[in-house]
Formats: structure tokens, sequence, C-alpha cells
């Protein structure tokens, strides 16, 4: 498979060198964190001369007899030097019972720089704080962003490769197959056997057909607010009866293990978290195409989940706005800094774009505020809000 350096993610670890983290990488299962290990393993190779790198990787049948933790101690305690800089690199970490003592033992010796990728739904950000005694550091991983994906196709024209790129989506391994029935036959199956798997193995989940039954429904409505108990009632039928609380833990399932990101309400004029009704949207938008298919496409909701995962990977808090009873896409902060963003897949009608406008305008702080859309153009200002073609906006052109 063609590779590429991720640079983003790459930066991080190197910025991170030296430091007494753990250092965890998390994502979506075949979202490129192995790949992303190697790739700062080769990294270390070639910078530090005095490097020892002790590199586990789980996949791998000649580390077996490690799937131990006091075998898997042994092991990199064995491979030590005491007048080197030792990196410890463990892939697929979660293959190993109780690994948790081992990090926090090699941890304890301030001998060894740590560096650990898992499974998503076994190494869950939530659990890094019980399951680790000293401090960790995440490196938050995505499936390909679209500036990734015009380096990997080596593509210049930004408008056509969008469209390539809302039909193709961010999981690099499809890229693979020349078929496009092949690539959604992959991406279903990255979904259905390691995403869903991982989460019936860690929950013990009683009921797999009603976990189906979520993830439909949250694919299904894409950008439309959602909470546990309108789920519940949506999907109850005459037969069967379903718990709202159950669906509940379904949905922080499917979260923790990174299948859907969760976007809470913000209300702008009151300055304050809405604590009812969520949006739900996929790590990558294809996961819906192969699972629900291509008849329907919905552009418009497309659009909207791109953007919201741009958001995240670009480090926003991101929520939902509301303003009298009206609702902008998204706010995005980070730090001191608010944007205010509408998302829309055409806008060439008239009454289209005014709808879309309309919200931003009644926004009184002096924060940007953009509309993000299929233009095709460049960007152009309406009113102090800015118009920004999504493939510019996601390629960082303007």
């Amino acid at each position: 498979m063609k590779l590429i350096e991720r640079t983003m993610y790459l930066d991080k670890l190197k910025n991170v060198i030296g430091t007494p983290d753990i250092k965890v990488i998390t994502g979506v299962r075949r979202c490129g964190k192995s790949k992303l290990l190697e790739a700062f393993k080769t990294y270390l190779d070639s910078e530090y001369a005095n490097a020892n790198i002790i590199h586990i990787n789980y996949n791998l049948s000649k580390f077996e007899d490690l799937k131990e933790y006091h075998a898997l101690n042994e092991y990199i305690q064995d491979r030590y030097i005491s007048d080197a800089e030792n990196f410890v690199l463990i892939d697929e970490i979660q293959m190993c019972p109780d690994f948790e003592l081992t990090i926090n033992s090699l941890h304890a010796s301030e001998q060894y720089d740590i560096y650990i990728t898992g499974s998503n739904a076994f190494l869950l950000s939530s659990d890094l704080a019980t399951l680790f005694t000293g401090r960790t550091f995440e490196i938050k991983v995505y499936p390909f962003s679209f500036r990734e994906f015009l380096t990997y196709y080596e593509l210049n024209d930004v408008y056509s490769a969008f469209d390539r790129y809302l039909t193709e989506g961010g999981m690099a391994g499809s890229y693979l197959y020349r078929d496009r029935e092949a690539k959604y036959d992959y991406i279903e199956d990255v979904f259905n056997t390691l995403i869903l798997r991982d989460i019936r193995q860690k929950y013990k989940i009683r009921n797999p057909v009603l976990m189906d039954r979520i993830v439909d429904f949250l694919m299904d409505n894409i950008s439309n607010l959602s909470s546990a108990r309108n789920i519940a009632n949506a999907l109850t039928n005459n037969q069967d009866k379903i718990n709202h609380k159950t669906v509940s833990n379904y949905l922080e399932y499917l979260c923790n293990a990174f299948a859907f990101y969760k976007v809470r309400r913000y209300d702008i004029k009151g300055k304050k978290y809405l604590s009812t009704n969520d949006k739900y949207y996929l790590s990558d938008h294809t996961f819906r195409y192969a699972k629900l298919g291509t008849k329907n496409l919905d552009y418009g909701r497309v659009l909207e989940n791109i953007v919201a995962i741009e958001l995240l990977r670009r480090k926003y808090e991101v929520y939902v706005g509301v303003l009298y009873k009206k609702e902008i896409d998204f706010v995005a902060i980070k730090r001191d800094e608010k944007i205010y963003i509408q998302v829309s897949d055409n806008i060439s009608s008239p009454d289209t774009f005014q709808r879309e406008v309309d919200p931003l305008l009644k926004i009184k702080d002096a924060y940007p505020k953009i509309l993000i859309a299929r233009t095709h153009h460049k960007t152009y200002q309406y009113e102090g809000i800015q118009i920004i073609d999504i493939g510019n906006w996601l390629a960082d052109k303007e």
C-alpha cells in the first residue's frame, strides 16, 4: 500500500519525545495508528543515533509468546541498554491481558519512553486515567482528511477531487480497491467485524440486533437532533418495547469506539450548554454508504458530517448552536477563538442562500461567521459572512 507521511500526527509525537508521559495513540479501527507508529520508529532510527527501540507488534505471530504481561515485562527489561535512549513502542497492546500492569511498572522505573496503540474499544480515552497511574498524552488519529486524500492521489483540482472524496472518504485501506462496490465492501467489513465486534466483546452486548438497529438509525439521521429516549421510541414496535437506558449505554459504547462522535448543543445567547438532544456524526462518512447504500446520498447531511470531523481533527471543541429557536450547524471553539459555521450542499437558489445566512446574521457578537458550501468559487463576503467552497476550506486553500 502507498504510504504518505501524516505530518500532523507525526509532529505531535516528535514534540513529546523525552517527556515522562505514556503516549497513547487512539482512533477508530483502520485509521492508520499502526502505520503512524511505524513511521515514528523510522524517524527515531534516522534521527537518534543512541536510540534503543523495543518495538512489539501483536499483529505479528513472532510476538505470540508475549501475550502475558510478565513475559512482556521480561522481554522489554532484557532489551534495556543503560547508556542508550530506550524507546518502547507497542502496537495493539490490548492483545496482552493486564497490559497496564507492565506499562505502569515500566513507567515507574523512569527508564523508558513509552508509546502504545490499541483497539479503540479496549483503550478508551475515558479509561486512560484509570488504567495508567502515570500521566498520559493522547494522540487522537482520524481517517484521512481531504488534504491527505489530495496528497495520496497527487491531485491538484480541488473541486473535482472533493467530489471523489465525497464518495471515497478517508478509510485509506479502501483505496487499494478499484471497484466502488469493492471499496464499500471493505469499509462495511471494517465497521461490522472490527468496530462492532470490539464493542460486543468488551461490553458483552446481550442484544446485538438492537445495536445494529441503533447504528442504522444514527446513520440514517446524521445531522438530526437525537436522544436516547426518542431513538428508543422510534425503534419500539408493538412486540418489543426498548428501554431508553439501554439505548443510552449503546450510544456511549459506539462513541467510545470512535464509530460516532457526539456533538452537544450550545445556547449562543445564554452562553450555556444544553443537556437535551445531541447530534451524532460518523468518524468517516463512507460508513454510511457502506451500510445503507448510495441510492439516497443526501449530500447536505454528508457535507455536515465531513465538516464536523474536520473541526474535531483541527482540535476545536464542536457544538450545535441554538439562537432564538434557530439552529447554527456548528459553534467551533478553541481557547479564545470561536467560529460560527453553516453547512449547505447547494446555495445557488436565493431562497436556500437566505435560509442559510439568516441564523448567522442574527448573531450579534464579532466572532467570524462562515457559510461552507459546494460553490466551486473563491471565497467571498456577504454582510460580514465568509462564503467558502468546502473543498477550499478542507484543503486550507484560503
